[in-house]
């Protein structure tokens, strides 16, 4: 189940989305990630996912990578879409259960709500997968810029973010190697109940924080060593600028909200 998590992670490319402007696919991302909450019923939400669906189609990356990337929130999903049928009492009853009452209304709402977390980790997903770290950084500090008047760090904070966001695959690569340590121990984290599963993971946090802790002083001390005095003067190897792409881009996008807009118009989902 740890290896099954790809957040954060980049697959290099030639593909349509890889070509895109890093600051595009942000604003593009932002854009969506609303038009998700935005949607009120779920032709309006097939729009966003057929446009998601087309997204990964046009990025060339594996279909196993995408449903691989849902795996380890089946039981998030589980456990929200059992939520949204014990507190959703409006509607028809299904099942007149003596604690526990299904109505129609409330499998609508869990079925909503499950489509909309789905779509939520595609799109954002697409993000990392199409943007290197670099480009991310540099487009992140170009979009935040505006923030240097208030005299704010933007090129700091644009690098704590990137750091942030590539360690996660890291740290999912050093909680499977002290799970594996640990089990070659003796340890056991598939037996017994829910409770006691918890409980074995535990020992895993100690030597985790301090391997986390100790990889954020080796680069803290190679950037030193390098160096590093953050966004002051700094050039870079790669200008970033827009291409055609992104126009047609921003057309479909632009497509996509009035579609979403229109169709909670005549479903009487107003925004």
């Amino acid at each position: 189940m740890i290896k099954d998590i790809t957040i954060g992670q980049y697959f290099p490319g030639k593909s349509f989305i890889h070509n895109l402007d890093a600051r595009s696919k942000i604003i593009f991302t932002v854009i969506f990630l609303v038009l998700v909450f935005v949607c009120g019923n779920f032709w309006a939400l097939g729009l966003v996912w057929l446009f998601g669906i087309v997204s990964y189609l046009l990025s060339r990356l594996p279909v196993k990578l995408v449903l691989k990337s849902f795996k380890p929130l089946i039981p998030i999903i589980l456990l929200t879409s059992v939520l949204q049928l014990y507190y959703v009492k409006e509607g028809n009853v299904l099942l007149p259960w003596e604690h526990f009452t299904i109505t129609d209304k409330g499998v609508y709402t869990a079925i909503f709500i499950t489509v909309r977390i789905l779509l939520l980790l595609l799109i954002s997903s697409l993000l990392t997968y199409t943007t290197a770290p670099t480009d991310l950084t540099d487009a992140i500090e170009k979009l935040l810029s505006p923030l240097k008047i208030f005299k704010i760090e933007v090129h700091t904070f644009a690098m704590m973010m990137t750091i942030a966001l590539r360690f996660i695959p890291t740290l999912i690569d050093e909680i499977d190697r002290i799970m594996s340590a640990q089990k070659a121990r003796g340890a056991d984290f598939e037996s017994g109940n829910l409770l006691k599963k918890v409980k074995a993971l535990f020992p895993i946090f100690v030597p985790l924080f301090v391997s986390a802790f100790k990889r954020a002083i080796e680069l803290a001390d190679a950037m030193s060593c390098r160096c590093y005095t953050g966004g002051d003067n700094r050039t870079r190897m790669r200008q970033m600028k827009f291409s055609w792409r992104d126009l047609v881009a921003t057309i479909v996008s632009l497509l996509v909200l009035g579609g979403v807009i229109t169709l909670n118009i005549l479903f009487d989902k107003i925004i």
